[in-house]
């Protein structure tokens, strides 16, 4: 008997004891204590705050606040009108880049198109060269190669948006695309209106690279 209550004394032994009240009550009181001195900071700036918004506005009237107002005001619509014009100037820059590209595209060939012109001209020329029974077999055939290169000419650059001025015997005058070197008075053809063609005009799409040359008739009773 007096062997198994050996061990259960050395157990009671070996506990912890348990910390005293005081001690407890002395760590609340150090916690309350932080928490305490947390919240009288926080009101000691909120204080000082107030304080220095009031010694800010200390000895300004009424009518001297809402003058200052109406100036910050002021300039916060000088501010937006800027940006609103700045925003604009940017938008009508993009767009000009825009039509400047797409011009560019469209009109690529416009270089290549007048230099072509001169060509035109001169087959339209050849063309025009009247024939008589005292004309050879091969120059009749050569007159017949030119119209048809002239046509197929024509052809190819109507496929990329080269085509001719109207402008013939009777159409009236338009001075947006045709050109008067001169007037003639004629009984047939009705006055403001071509009388003869001198040289063909032409238009890429729908810009005019070339006016028509042309003669105007005008009434006998000028």
């Amino acid at each position: 008997m007096n062997q198994q209550s050996e061990p259960q004394k050395n157990q009671s032994v070996d506990e912890p004891e348990p910390k005293p009240e005081t001690e407890r009550d002395s760590g609340k009181e150090s916690v309350s204590q932080d928490q305490s001195d947390h919240v009288e900071s926080d009101a000691v700036e909120e204080t000082e705050t107030g304080d220095s918004c009031e010694s800010g506005l200390e000895g300004v009237s009424r009518e001297e606040i809402i003058e200052r107002l109406n100036e910050k005001s002021s300039e916060i619509d000088e501010m937006k009108d800027g940006y609103i014009r700045a925003k604009a100037e940017v938008e009508n820059v993009r767009r000009r880049s825009q039509n400047e590209i797409i011009s560019a595209r469209k009109y690529a060939i416009e270089g290549f198109a007048l230099e072509l012109l001169s060509v035109i001209d001169s087959l339209d020329q050849a063309s025009k060269v009247e024939m008589d029974e005292s004309s050879g077999e091969a120059v009749v055939k050569m007159k017949e190669g030119l119209e048809l290169t002239r046509k197929q000419l024509g052809n190819v650059m109507g496929k990329f948006g080269v085509s001719e001025v109207e402008a013939a015997p009777g159409v009236k005058f338009d001075p947006e695309i045709h050109q008067a070197i001169s007037m003639v008075e004629s009984q047939e053809i009705e006055a403001e209106h071509i009388l003869d063609v001198m040289q063909t005009g032409f238009t890429l799409k729908d810009r005019l690279l070339r006016p028509a040359m042309v003669v105007i008739a005008k009434s006998t009773d000028d």
